[in-house]
Protein backbone atom coordinates (compact mmCIF):
# COMPACT_ATOMS: atom_id res chain seq x y z
CA UNK A 1 0.00 0.00 0.00
CA UNK A 2 1.05 3.12 -0.42
CA UNK A 3 2.15 6.34 1.73
CA UNK A 4 -1.34 8.37 0.34
CA UNK A 5 -3.50 5.64 1.11
CA UNK A 6 -1.64 5.50 4.87
CA UNK A 7 -1.97 9.48 4.68
CA UNK A 8 -6.03 9.14 3.97
CA UNK A 9 -6.56 6.85 6.25
CA UNK A 10 -4.55 8.81 9.11
CA UNK A 11 -6.44 11.41 8.21
CA UNK A 12 -10.14 9.92 8.53
CA UNK A 13 -8.75 8.57 11.38
CA UNK A 14 -7.97 11.85 13.30
CA UNK A 15 -11.39 13.13 12.16
CA UNK A 16 -12.83 10.02 14.03
CA UNK A 17 -11.07 11.19 17.07
CA UNK A 18 -12.12 14.69 16.96
CA UNK A 19 -15.63 14.01 16.76
CA UNK A 20 -15.70 11.95 19.20
CA UNK A 21 -13.88 14.44 21.45
CA UNK A 22 -16.25 17.51 20.42
CA UNK A 23 -18.75 15.59 21.78
CA UNK A 24 -18.09 17.30 24.95
CA UNK A 25 -17.93 20.71 24.23
CA UNK A 26 -18.04 22.63 27.61
CA UNK A 27 -15.11 20.48 28.35
CA UNK A 28 -13.42 21.22 25.56
CA UNK A 29 -13.89 24.85 25.85
CA UNK A 30 -12.79 25.37 29.66
CA UNK A 31 -9.78 23.20 29.36
CA UNK A 32 -8.82 25.14 25.78
CA UNK A 33 -9.06 28.36 28.58
CA UNK A 34 -7.65 26.99 30.83
CA UNK A 35 -4.26 25.98 28.75
CA UNK A 36 -4.05 29.25 27.50
CA UNK A 37 -4.10 31.30 31.25
CA UNK A 38 -1.39 28.85 32.38
CA UNK A 39 0.77 29.60 29.23
CA UNK A 40 0.11 33.27 29.42
CA UNK A 41 0.78 33.76 32.95
CA UNK A 42 3.81 32.04 32.74
CA UNK A 43 5.61 33.57 29.84
CA UNK A 44 4.62 37.38 31.57
CA UNK A 45 6.41 36.34 34.33
CA UNK A 46 9.08 35.86 32.16
CA UNK A 47 8.65 38.75 30.64
CA UNK A 48 8.64 41.17 34.07
CA UNK A 49 11.77 39.48 35.22
CA UNK A 50 13.40 40.81 31.80
CA UNK A 51 11.79 43.99 31.93
CA UNK A 52 13.17 44.35 35.35
CA UNK A 53 16.69 43.54 34.36
CA UNK A 54 17.15 44.47 30.44
CA UNK A 55 19.21 41.64 28.70
CA UNK A 56 20.22 38.24 29.62
CA UNK A 57 23.58 37.40 28.19
CA UNK A 58 22.73 39.41 25.47
CA UNK A 59 19.12 38.44 25.17
CA UNK A 60 16.65 40.52 24.81
CA UNK A 61 12.90 39.83 26.40
CA UNK A 62 11.51 39.64 22.27
CA UNK A 63 14.56 37.25 21.57
CA UNK A 64 13.91 35.13 24.49
CA UNK A 65 10.09 35.70 23.30
CA UNK A 66 10.46 33.81 20.07
CA UNK A 67 12.31 31.28 21.73
CA UNK A 68 9.33 30.43 23.91
CA UNK A 69 6.80 30.74 21.19
CA UNK A 70 8.61 28.82 18.64
CA UNK A 71 9.10 25.82 20.96
CA UNK A 72 5.10 26.05 22.37
CA UNK A 73 4.07 25.84 18.64
CA UNK A 74 6.33 22.81 17.77
CA UNK A 75 4.89 20.90 21.20
CA UNK A 76 1.36 22.32 19.81
CA UNK A 77 1.63 20.27 16.43
CA UNK A 78 3.55 17.32 18.05
CA UNK A 79 1.09 16.72 20.46
CA UNK A 80 -2.14 17.32 18.87
CA UNK A 81 -1.40 15.01 16.11
CA UNK A 82 0.32 12.62 18.18
CA UNK A 83 -0.96 12.79 21.45
CA UNK A 84 -1.20 9.32 22.58
CA UNK A 85 2.89 8.42 21.35
CA UNK A 86 3.47 10.66 25.32
CA UNK A 87 0.40 8.25 27.15
CA UNK A 88 1.75 4.99 25.81
CA UNK A 89 1.88 4.06 29.51
CA UNK A 90 -1.28 3.78 29.90
CA UNK A 91 -1.81 1.56 26.95
CA UNK A 92 0.67 -0.80 28.64
CA UNK A 93 -0.44 -1.33 32.23
CA UNK A 94 -3.87 -1.64 30.98
CA UNK A 95 -3.66 -4.01 27.92
CA UNK A 96 -5.30 -1.62 25.42
CA UNK A 97 -1.93 -2.16 23.03
CA UNK A 98 -3.39 -5.67 22.75
CA UNK A 99 -6.64 -3.88 20.85
CA UNK A 100 -4.95 -1.41 18.80
CA UNK A 101 -2.43 -4.56 17.42
CA UNK A 102 -5.55 -6.49 16.35
CA UNK A 103 -6.39 -3.43 13.84
CA UNK A 104 -5.45 -4.24 9.80
CA UNK A 105 -3.24 -0.58 10.34
CA UNK A 106 -0.06 -0.09 11.16
CA UNK A 107 0.10 0.31 15.47
CA UNK A 108 1.90 3.65 15.48
CA UNK A 109 -0.43 5.17 13.02
CA UNK A 110 -3.21 3.86 14.92
CA UNK A 111 -2.10 5.41 18.29
CA UNK A 112 -1.24 8.45 16.93
CA UNK A 113 -4.79 8.91 15.73
CA UNK A 114 -6.34 7.94 19.11
CA UNK A 115 -7.53 10.79 21.49
CA UNK A 116 -6.42 13.51 19.08
CA UNK A 117 -6.02 16.52 21.53
CA UNK A 118 -7.08 19.95 19.40
CA UNK A 119 -4.87 22.81 21.31
CA UNK A 120 -6.46 26.44 20.01
CA UNK A 121 -4.99 27.69 22.94
CA UNK A 122 -1.56 26.70 22.95
CA UNK A 123 -2.03 27.35 19.29
CA UNK A 124 -2.94 31.38 19.87
CA UNK A 125 -1.15 31.74 23.40
CA UNK A 126 1.95 30.58 21.19
CA UNK A 127 1.42 32.33 18.19
CA UNK A 128 0.05 35.82 20.00
CA UNK A 129 3.49 35.53 21.27
CA UNK A 130 5.64 34.94 18.11
CA UNK A 131 3.63 37.78 16.86
CA UNK A 132 4.48 40.20 19.16
CA UNK A 133 8.29 39.50 19.49
CA UNK A 134 8.63 39.31 15.70
CA UNK A 135 7.13 42.41 15.68
CA UNK A 136 9.35 43.86 17.92
CA UNK A 137 12.36 42.31 16.31
CA UNK A 138 11.31 44.21 13.24
CA UNK A 139 10.37 47.50 14.11
CA UNK A 140 14.60 47.33 16.11
CA UNK A 141 15.58 46.70 12.58
CA UNK A 142 16.65 43.55 13.88
CA UNK A 143 15.21 41.26 11.49
CA UNK A 144 12.49 41.88 8.15
CA UNK A 145 9.48 39.94 7.83
CA UNK A 146 11.29 37.64 5.78
CA UNK A 147 12.33 35.48 8.80
CA UNK A 148 8.33 34.78 9.14
CA UNK A 149 8.74 32.14 6.61
CA UNK A 150 12.11 30.67 7.71
CA UNK A 151 9.85 30.83 11.36
CA UNK A 152 7.16 28.69 9.72
CA UNK A 153 9.74 26.08 8.75
CA UNK A 154 11.83 25.44 11.58
CA UNK A 155 8.18 25.71 14.21
CA UNK A 156 7.52 22.19 11.55
CA UNK A 157 11.01 20.56 11.67
CA UNK A 158 10.58 21.34 15.47
CA UNK A 159 7.46 19.07 15.69
CA UNK A 160 9.24 16.39 14.18
CA UNK A 161 12.18 16.68 16.80
CA UNK A 162 10.10 16.91 19.18
CA UNK A 163 7.98 13.78 18.07
CA UNK A 164 11.30 11.93 17.86
CA UNK A 165 11.99 12.46 20.75
CA UNK A 166 8.67 11.28 22.66
CA UNK A 167 8.67 8.18 20.64
CA UNK A 168 12.00 6.75 21.21
CA UNK A 169 11.22 7.81 25.05
CA UNK A 170 7.73 6.35 24.62
CA UNK A 171 9.68 2.70 23.29
CA UNK A 172 11.60 2.35 26.39
CA UNK A 173 8.44 1.38 27.78
CA UNK A 174 8.51 -1.60 25.97
CA UNK A 175 11.22 -2.38 28.58
CA UNK A 176 10.35 -0.71 31.82
CA UNK A 177 6.74 -0.64 31.28
CA UNK A 178 6.78 2.75 33.65
CA UNK A 179 7.94 5.56 31.66
CA UNK A 180 6.72 8.83 33.49
CA UNK A 181 9.58 9.17 35.11
CA UNK A 182 12.05 9.58 32.24
CA UNK A 183 9.22 11.39 29.90
CA UNK A 184 9.82 14.28 32.62
CA UNK A 185 13.39 14.34 32.05
CA UNK A 186 13.51 13.80 27.91
CA UNK A 187 10.14 15.93 27.14
CA UNK A 188 8.80 18.47 30.13
CA UNK A 189 11.82 19.49 31.98
CA UNK A 190 14.15 19.61 28.52
CA UNK A 191 11.31 21.18 26.61
CA UNK A 192 10.71 23.85 29.68
CA UNK A 193 14.53 24.46 29.58
CA UNK A 194 14.87 25.16 25.93
CA UNK A 195 12.46 27.92 25.83
CA UNK A 196 15.23 29.81 27.10
CA UNK A 197 18.45 30.60 25.49
CA UNK A 198 20.93 28.12 25.94
CA UNK A 199 23.83 30.17 27.25
CA UNK A 200 22.56 30.49 30.37
CA UNK A 201 23.38 26.80 31.61
CA UNK A 202 26.69 25.70 32.01
CA UNK A 203 28.23 23.66 29.35
CA UNK A 204 27.01 20.37 30.61
CA UNK A 205 23.72 20.90 30.60
CA UNK A 206 23.92 22.42 26.89
CA UNK A 207 25.53 19.26 25.41
CA UNK A 208 22.92 17.53 27.16
CA UNK A 209 20.03 19.62 25.19
CA UNK A 210 21.73 19.65 21.84
CA UNK A 211 23.44 15.96 21.65
CA UNK A 212 21.22 13.59 24.43
CA UNK A 213 18.30 15.08 23.78
CA UNK A 214 18.67 17.65 21.10
CA UNK A 215 15.78 20.19 22.01
CA UNK A 216 18.19 22.87 21.21
CA UNK A 217 17.72 22.07 17.60
CA UNK A 218 13.86 23.31 17.86
CA UNK A 219 14.17 26.72 18.25
CA UNK A 220 18.05 27.80 20.20
CA UNK A 221 20.18 26.64 16.83
CA UNK A 222 17.81 27.88 14.13
CA UNK A 223 17.33 31.31 16.09
CA UNK A 224 20.75 31.80 15.58
CA UNK A 225 20.41 32.47 11.78
CA UNK A 226 16.65 33.74 11.82
CA UNK A 227 17.29 36.32 14.73
CA UNK A 228 21.32 37.06 14.48
CA UNK A 229 22.31 36.45 10.72
CA UNK A 230 24.98 33.78 12.44
CA UNK A 231 26.03 30.88 9.81
CA UNK A 232 23.85 31.17 7.26
CA UNK A 233 20.77 29.71 5.09
CA UNK A 234 22.26 26.44 5.35
CA UNK A 235 21.92 25.72 9.03
CA UNK A 236 18.14 25.31 8.40
CA UNK A 237 18.67 22.54 5.73
CA UNK A 238 21.02 21.12 8.41
CA UNK A 239 18.56 21.15 11.32
CA UNK A 240 15.87 19.58 8.42
CA UNK A 241 18.35 16.73 7.46
CA UNK A 242 19.43 16.34 11.44
CA UNK A 243 15.15 15.97 12.04
CA UNK A 244 15.09 13.36 9.08
CA UNK A 245 17.79 11.31 10.91
CA UNK A 246 16.45 11.55 14.37
CA UNK A 247 13.04 10.59 13.15
CA UNK A 248 14.82 7.24 11.41
CA UNK A 249 15.89 6.40 14.33
CA UNK A 250 13.72 7.04 16.48
CA UNK A 251 11.50 4.73 13.98
CA UNK A 252 13.77 2.43 13.64
CA UNK A 253 14.21 1.88 17.57
CA UNK A 254 10.21 1.92 17.98
CA UNK A 255 10.15 -1.30 15.59
CA UNK A 256 12.88 -2.91 17.89
CA UNK A 257 10.86 -2.40 20.35
CA UNK A 258 7.82 -3.23 19.51
CA UNK A 259 9.39 -6.78 18.19
CA UNK A 260 9.99 -7.09 21.97
CA UNK A 261 6.61 -6.14 23.46
CA UNK A 262 4.48 -8.73 25.46
CA UNK A 263 1.48 -8.65 26.12
CA UNK A 264 0.22 -7.89 29.73
CA UNK A 265 -2.67 -10.77 29.25
CA UNK A 266 -5.20 -8.76 30.45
Amino acid sequence: MTMKYWLELYAVLIRSSIRSRMQYRFNFALGTLLAAIIQIAEFLMIAIILNKFGAVKGWSLYEVGYLFAVMTLSKTLYRTFASDVHHLERYLTTGELDQLLTRPVPILLALMSQNVRLMPGELLQGGGILYWSMHGLIASGQITWTALPYTLVVIAIGAVILFSIGLATATAGFWTTRIEELQTLTEDASQTAARYPLVLYPAWLRSLLLVAIPVGFVNYVPSLYILRGEYGPWLICAIALLAAIVLGLAMKFWKFGLSRYQSTGS
